[in-house]
């Protein structure tokens, strides 16, 4: 099952114009197409915004009684496809149908002015869905049935790249023998709720990636604590599984997250004395501890390297989808040495929604 890497993500909201608008002037993405009623779609508008090789899509319902505004209104603004890049779609959808995904959407093309793009869709944890997309030759600003659009947005060149998306979900240990089955891919990390925990909840996360290290896919479960967990509080408020969190790589956070900052973004607040034991930890740090602390920055490190990361709240009303920005120095790992401090950040939050 080999994989070129994440085409694009999918995101089924409230109202699309408006987060593409969001994500443009918050996020610094450009938009690049539009499919909607002038191209011929009748049930749906879609707008998809890039950065660096990141492509989000964010689709809105026209009609109150479309599967799309069910989904939106059963979970909020969410993750509905997780697409990913493959040399041969057809042999992608044999593999894992066979291998026990169920099949969605079988093998098909969708053509244009611009060249042919071939699509198959399975199913994953929840309502998400994993569609297969192989795009060799095909010229056109997304797929079939888009026209290009502008609207005076940029790509400003913050963030480069899908790093990794961490799911939800009730029990970890069938979805990820699901990504080992269906995917071929190999648990590389496992965490368990004694790593991953605070004096009131835990959590349980296994990562599972290809064999490239190219898709990297956390998932988590809740585990149990004195009080409600931030898993817990997703799958409330989600109502079910689903993609928690976007990680997006960049060349240099502490401008990054500066400029985020500026453009509204809001981020998880950490306390200023998490930064008295970092540059014994990582002293590679220790010239910018300064601006990582400004901008609340967290820094951890494994055998092969270090790396920073940052947490944004919540993107919508719903305590449940965000983002994490991260700078890899050859680490490789997800900063379980942050996992105390970035948790108990989180219960802060928790705690003024009364949700803890």
């Amino acid at each position: 099952m080999p994989l070129n890497g994440i085409d694009h993500v999918e995101l089924f909201v409230g109202n699309a114009k408006q987060a593409a608008f969001f994500y443009t002037r918050a996020y610094g993405f450009k938009l690049v197409a539009y499919s909607g009623l002038e191209t011929g779609a009748r049930d749906r508008a879609s707008y998809v915004v890039q950065q660096g090789r990141i492509r989000l899509v964010f689709t809105g319902a026209l009609h109150s009684d479309s599967p799309i505004a069910e989904h939106q209104r059963l979970h909020g603004d969410g993750v509905k496809v997780i697409a990913l890049s493959v040399p041969d779609v057809d042999h992608a959808w044999h593999e894992a149908t066979t291998r026990g995904a169920e099949g969605v959407t079988a093998p098909h093309d969708a053509t244009d002015e611009h060249g042919t793009v071939r699509l198959a869709t399975v199913k994953a944890y929840g309502d998400t869905l994993h569609t297969f997309v192989g795009r060799a030759g095909y010229s056109g600003p997304f797929l079939p049935g888009y026209r290009p659009r502008t609207d005076g947005s940029e790509d400003t060149g913050m963030l480069l790249a899908i790093d990794h998306i961490v799911g939800n979900v009730e029990h970890m240990d069938p979805w990820v023998k699901y990504y080992e089955d269906v995917f071929n891919m190999k648990e590389m990390l496992h965490f368990t709720d004694e790593a991953i925990s605070t004096e009131y909840s835990a959590l349980m996360s296994k990562v599972v990636s290809d064999g490239k290290g190219i898709v990297k896919f956390p998932i988590n479960e809740p585990a149990e604590g004195k009080r409600k967990s931030q898993i817990e509080e997703y799958l409330e408020f989600y109502e079910g599984p689903g993609a928690q969190h976007l990680a997006v790589a960049t060349r240099d956070i502490v401008a990054t997250v500066a400029e985020l900052r500026r453009r509204g973004v809001e981020f998880l607040d950490i306390p200023a004395s998490y930064y008295d034991e970092v540059p014994g930890r990582v002293p590679e740090v220790a010239p910018i501890i300064d601006d990582l602390r400004a901008q609340g920055i967290l820094v951890d490190r494994d055998d092969e390297g270090y790396l920073l990361q940052i947490f944004t709240k919540p993107v919508g009303d719903r305590p449940t989808v965000f983002f994490e920005v991260i700078e890899r120095h050859g680490a490789r790992g997800f900063g379980d040495g942050n996992f105390k401090a970035l948790f108990e950040a989180l219960e802060r939050e928790q705690d003024l929604r009364g949700n803890l």
